[in-house]
């Protein structure tokens, strides 16, 4: 018979161990995004955008799980920088649409070298690394639904 692992103890939490790896994520892509002036979730906007350039805001914060209010300072601070334009919807004037500039679009040819540098550093754990993101991503559709989100 299994012994009972204490539900409240730090290193048997899901939720934990995705925080933990979310940080190291973070601290891997760093030095990387550092080199292109991006920050995370900007580079989260460019590669939506570089999948389907001249989404809306909503479009783009739907794609990334942020609401509007966390998405358009971050489509603000790259539209200062050159690397986006913002335009209203010609159909619907309420509607913002987002699109890459020529600065934006060159910078998918740098930012190749992250995943490239994330495959490396995950080395004969492509498979596994599939199956957890598959995973993770079936986990969020199904707490999603509970919340009723």
């Amino acid at each position: 018979m299994a012994l009972q692992q204490d539900p409240l103890k730090l290193d048997s939490m899901l939720c934990f161990a995705v925080y933990a790896a979310g940080h190291a994520f973070t601290r891997f892509y760093k030095p990387r995004l550092d080199g292109l002036g991006l920050t995370y979730p900007q580079y989260l906007v460019f590669l939506v955008l570089w999948e389907a350039d001249g989404l809306t805001v909503k479009g783009l914060g739907d794609k990334l799980f942020l609401d509007s209010g966390t998405i358009t300072p971050l489509v603000k601070r790259l539209e200062g920088r050159g690397l986006v334009r913002r335009e209203r919807d010609e159909n619907d004037e309420r509607q913002v649409r987002v699109f890459l500039t020529t600065e934006g679009r060159a910078l998918r040819e740098k930012a190749l070298a992250i995943p490239l540098a994330v495959g490396a550093a995950l080395d004969g754990e492509r498979e596994a690394i599939d199956t957890l993101r598959d995973g993770l991503h079936r986990l969020r559709e199904r707490l999603d639904g509970d919340l009723g989100v």
